[in-house]
This record gives C-alpha cells, sequence and structure tokens, in this order.
C-alpha cells in the first residue's frame, strides 16, 4: 500500500523531537451500477475492483457480478440489481441499504485455535506503522485467502467479499475475521454475502448482536491474544459449551 510521509514534532516525556511518520493515503471513487451512479466512496486506492464488487453484494444489492472496470475514480460493475432496499447514512458516513436480514447457511466449523490463527491473520506492517488502517482477512475452508486495508472498515469487508465474489467462491464455506466494530450494518454486509462467521478483535453494539443471532451468523468479538467472546450461534466453535436453552452466554 503507497503511504505518503510526513514530518512531525513528537513529543514523549515532555521532550520534543522531529520525526518522519507514515500515514495514510484518503481517497475518493464513484461507483456506478449498470452505468447509474449508486454512491461516493473514500477508500485506500487499492483492490477497487473488488470493493465494487463486495459493496454490490454485501449491500444486497445484487447475488452476483457480471463484470467489473476501474477508470479514473469511478469504480463501474455490472450486475442485476434486485429491486427495493432503503439507502441510509452509516455511522461510518457511508452508504448502505436497508434490507430485510438474509438467514445465512450452517457453514463451517472451527476450532479455538482457529479463531487465535484467524485473529493472527488480521494484523498488517501498514495497520502497525500507521494506526490508520483497519484490515479484514477471508479464510475460505480454514485457509487464509485474501486480505486487504483500508481507510475505512466497510471497506475492507466488502474488498474481501469482493474476492470471493470474483473468484466464484462458496462463500457459505468462508470466515471474514476484520479489526472493526460490528454494529448492524457491518454484521448485515457478511450476511448478505452468506458468511456465517465473524472474528473481530473489537466490540460489537446491540443491534450488531441482533442481526447476527437473527442471520444465524457466529459473532465472535474482542479477539485479542489468548481471549475472545462469542455472542451468538456457539455451536461453530468447537471445544466450548454450549448454555441451555433460556441461558444467556457470559
Amino acid at each position: 500500500m503507497d503511504l505518503y510521509t510526513y514530518r512531525g514534532i513528537q513529543v514523549k516525556g515532555g521532550e520534543p523531537r522531529e520525526i518522519m511518520d507514515e500515514v495514510c493515503i484518503e481517497s475518493r471513487f464513484r461507483l456506478l451500477v449498470n452505468g447509474e451512479e449508486v454512491t461516493g466512496m473514500v477508500a485506500s486506492a487499492e483492490q477497487l475492483r473488488e470493493l465494487g464488487a463486495g459493496f454490490i453484494v454485501s449491500e444486497g444489492l445484487a447475488e452476483r457480478v457480471q463484470g467489473v472496470e476501474v477508470s479514473g475514480n469511478d469504480i463501474l460493475v455490472g450486475a442485476e440489481v434486485k429491486p427495493g432496499g432503503e439507502r441510509v447514512l452509516e455511522t461510518s458516513g457511508g452508504t448502505a441499504y436497508l434490507r430485510q436480514v438474509r438467514r445465512v447457511g450452517a457453514g463451517p466449523r472451527i476450532t479455538i485455535d482457529d479463531v487465535y490463527r484467524m485473529t493472527a491473520a488480521i494484523e498488517s506492517e501498514d495497520w502497525r506503522k500507521t494506526g490508520g488502517l483497519h484490515c479484514s482477512v477471508l479464510f475460505y475452508d480454514g485457509a487464509l485467502e485474501a486480505k486487504a486495508c483500508d481507510i475505512g472498515r466497510h471497506n475492507t469487508v466488502d474488498k474481501v467479499i469482493g474476492h470471493a465474489v470474483l473468484a466464484g467462491l462458496d462463500r457459505s464455506r468462508c470466515v471474514i475475521g476484520c479489526t472493526g466494530r460490528q454494529p448492524a450494518g457491518m454484521v448485515a454486509k457478511a450476511a448478505s454475502a452468506g458468511i456465517p462467521v465473524i472474528i473481530s478483535r473489537a466490540a460489537s453494539t446491540d443491534q450488531g448482536i441482533k442481526t447476527a443471532e437473527e442471520a444465524g451468523i457466529t459473532l465472535i468479538c474482542f479477539s485479542r491474544g489468548d481471549r475472545f467472546t462469542v455472542y451468538t450461534h456457539p455451536w461453530r466453535v468447537e471445544g466450548i459449551s454450549v448454555p441451555g436453552e433460556g441461558e444467556k452466554i457470559r
């Protein structure tokens, strides 16, 4: 990923010193579907075909895409668009489409060690250097299939979903891992794409958890070091006990 280097003055222990800092590059794009503009996007300028394909599928606008091209700052997607869907503004400032939450299939079973391994894969060198990027990974049949970093957490999920779409993968056999928190809109992206497991280093919200429960998604958050919290559908994680009916996971 291309980064800018800027001169700054860092104060540490009360002492100032000049440093050269690497920072993320913010770019703007237009997403067009069948020639019509759908939304503007602020993103990192890489994996743009995946970004376009992933947004269309993860927002439930289409099940698949017929093609994606990038022309300058325009991302041009061809797809058979489904009718309906209310356009809303997300907490991040991005665009989302409200639709009935899709329920995912049974999907893969994973182990506690898988959660640790998949979480470790989320980090990247650019993420560590800048502190200004989000990262997502896509695992397919237990193997790392794709990785994306971007200034927006939604974009990273769209990019790895877009990889699955363009590669023709069976998305019900995928797991997503990401650095970003999981409100309802983020969880709904995985649901629309038919991906049954989300692993996040960050928190969820009440509506994120509710959406995961309704969609049949296993939502794992606060996955850091040797700990994580499973909020919904824990039966996909081998080696942990499932509470009895009416009990809540703590």
